[in-house]
């Protein structure tokens, strides 16, 4: 890779009814993940597992020309309160199918059957890439070691969604 890695602008949203900055763990590790592949930690927040709430946060954050791409952690699971899916899947513009699909298959090394129920969940919205994944640090680490580092990283080929969100792109290159 000889050409410089373009940094994004990345919100890291926590969903939870318990969770604040001081055990956050999950918002704590992509944020220090992205940071350190050299991309902009652009804002970070914690909302509890609420549809309106969730959607309010995400809606602004693709409004904002400033985000170019949404994590959040949280809220993806079967319990009663884990609404994440449901919150973000009607901003969506277009979804990447392939991402839930590709999470699980390599959770499935680490958690088993348990795999299948995560509802993770990626698109886009507003040429902003949203990643929705599971609440638990061990799925971020999964998640971004295992796909979004290199899909966040311009240089990746053939193609990349950071290329997607950067406005002098706009495509894959």
């Amino acid at each position: 890779m000889s050409e410089a890695m373009i940094p994004l602008n990345v919100a890291v949203l926590t969903i939870s009814d318990t969770r604040d900055f001081n055990s956050d763990r999950s918002g704590a590790l992509l944020a220090e993940r992205l940071t350190e592949a050299g991309h902009r930690l652009a804002e970070r927040r914690i909302v509890i597992d609420d549809v309106y709430r969730i959607r309010a946060v995400v809606s602004e954050w693709i409004a904002d020309p400033e985000v170019q791409v949404i994590l959040t952690t949280g809220g993806t699971g079967f319990t009663g309160r884990d609404s994440t899916p449901e919150a973000v899947s009607v901003l969506l513009d277009k979804r990447i199918e392939g991402f839930g699909e590709q999470f699980r298959q390599l959770s499935w090394q680490e958690v088993g059957s348990s795999t299948i129920q995560s509802r993770c969940l990626g698109g886009l919205a507003n040429a902003t890439v949203i990643f929705c994944l599971p609440g638990s640090s061990g799925a971020c680490r999964t998640a971004w070691d295992g796909l979004l580092a290199e899909q966040l990283d311009s240089r990746h080929k053939p193609c990349n969604f950071a290329n997607l969100v950067i406005p002098e792109r706009g495509q894959h290159v």
